[in-house]
């Protein structure tokens, strides 16, 4: 089997681990619906419960910042993603990152909000998953990273059972998240009823977006896609 990917395994230079780049229609979160190319890095520090990428632990193909930029390139489409794994267990994502944003593209970095995200370029959204208790690894949340969102990032909060649901309309209001940046609460895949927690924004008359996995309803449970 092979070793999982830690920040340790990419030490050489402009080099990271990468499990796929494929070519797909964002699924989620203010880009929904463009087609986009996901770049999909190896390795993550956290156990969600529901993870749908764990095949992404592991593995993986060590490539160039160049040549995976030229890939980006080649299938010729403006928006691309940038996600895991956790992106930013491997330290050379940030200038990856800045390479994609010099290249032209429209940037997104998924990213679980357990690590700092104070380095990554301006140009980038910042998609940012605090997990809820149900995950396992709410415990890992560094919200020192709530005061680095602005209204060009997003906060996702994946929902799978009511106490989900109060602790994240609690952290709403804690924070005031809705003044940061778009808020978005989307249903644990084969968790919760996806009409259940619309129904419980809707009675609660929440500031927030309601969102599903378009990849999920097109393609079904297959790797994440």
């Amino acid at each position: 089997m092979a070793a999982e990917c830690t920040p340790a395994a990419t030490k050489a230079a402009g080099k990271l681990r990468i499990t796929e780049i494929f070519l797909s229609l964002q699924g989620e979160a203010d880009a929904v619906g463009w087609p986009t190319v996901f770049v999909r890095l190896t390795g993550c520090p956290l156990r969600c419960t529901y993870c749908d990428t764990r095949y992404a632990f592991s593995g993986g193909e060590s490539m160039s910042i160049e040549a995976i930029v030229a890939a980006v390139a080649a299938h010729q489409t403006r928006h691309v993603c940038v996600t895991g794994g956790e992106p930013l267990a491997q330290r050379g994502v940030l200038e990856l990152l800045r390479r994609l944003c010099d290249a032209g593209h429209e940037l997104s970095l998924e990213t679980s909000g357990a690590l700092d995200i104070s380095g990554v370029d301006a140009r980038v959204s910042r998609v940012m998953d605090l997990k809820t208790p149900s995950s396992g690894e709410a415990a890992r949340n560094r919200y020192e990273n709530i005061d680095l969102l602005n209204p060009h990032d997003q906060l996702k909060l994946v929902i799978a059972d009511r106490h989900d649901y109060e602790w994240a309309v609690a952290l709403v209001q804690r924070y005031r998240l809705t003044e940061r940046c778009s808020v978005l609460f989307s249903p644990a895949f084969g968790c919760i009823e996806p009409r259940q927690l619309a129904q419980w924004i809707l009675d609660d008359h929440l500031p927030v977006r309601f969102q599903l996995q378009l990849h999920k309803l097109l393609w079904g449970d297959e790797q994440g896609r």
